[in-house]
């Protein structure tokens, strides 16, 4: 009888469901050549699915850019970590009961408009292993573009406000010097056939800024504006078209 019992209770035990553990999963955005993408940027959102499609987690990062030393200047040494408190991140705890191979898919910064790319990563998880370290780190290659443009009668003045995707400064000679990067307009006038005309972009004495004005502008025309790291290779790119708006009436007296 009892041999019986206990093959009847070892069965039970191998058809018992597993019981999902809770796994906390950290999930941060490092801008290429720079810093971690965080709330200055409007952050990047942050998608955990499993194969099946099932959401796991979502959210978006948050918190600051990190420590420019850490990051940047000091070597990197094994082991050592690149984050510190309040340096921006996606926390998310999953509840899994087998190992998991989780996607991930990333995308930002929400700010300027249009300036997003999307990152995608995988990775297999175990029950109750949460992250240790930095967490999941994925890069964000690319800069972004802020664009604006101001008329002067007939001349356009075309301004481009370019940083890392973590929202870190262009400045002569500084982390990420100015002199490194192309910053240029293809100008395509209205209507379709014109000539196109190409204008470079030259530093304009402020953080990120560069500018150029385009004498005898069409009345109406779109930009398609590009940024270009040498030494990186880090790109933005975003094409609009500006409004010039209405010429004042004189009004008699």
């Amino acid at each position: 009888m009892r041999p019986l019992i206990l093959a009847v209770l070892i069965a039970l035990g191998l058809a018992a469901p597993a019981f999902a553990e809770p796994t906390t999963i950290t999930v941060r955005a490092l801008a290429k050549d720079a810093k971690f993408i965080g709330t200055s940027m409007g952050g990047v959102e942050v998608t955990l699915t499993d194969v099946k499609g099932k959401v796991l987690a979502k959210g978006r990062t948050e918190g600051g850019t990190g420590d420019t030393d850490r990051l940047m200047v000091k070597p990197r040494l094994r082991g050592e970590r690149l984050a510190g408190e309040g340096d921006a991140a996606f926390t998310a705890t999953i509840d899994i009961d087998k190992p998991t191979l989780v996607l991930l898919k990333a995308e930002g910064p929400a700010r300027p408009a249009g300036g997003a790319v999307t990152v995608s990563s995988s990775a297999w998880i175990l029950p109750g292993k949460s992250s240790v370290g930095d967490g999941w780190i994925i890069e964000f290659p690319g800069l972004t573009i802020d664009p604006t443009v101001r008329f002067e009668g007939q001349a356009a003045v075309l301004t481009a406000n370019v940083t890392l995707m973590c929202g870190c400064p262009l400045t002569p000679g500084g982390l990420w010097n100015s002199d490194d990067y192309e910053v240029e307009a293809v100008i395509s006038a209205a209507p379709l056939g014109a000539p196109d005309r190409r204008v470079k972009l030259t530093y304009a004495g402020k953080p990120s800024t560069f500018s150029v004005t385009i004498e005898d502008a069409p009345g109406a025309f779109s930009v398609l504006l590009t940024a270009y790291d040498r030494k990186t290779g880090n790109t933005g790119v975003v094409d609009f078209a500006p409004i010039r708006p209405p010429p004042t009436l004189k009004r008699d007296n």
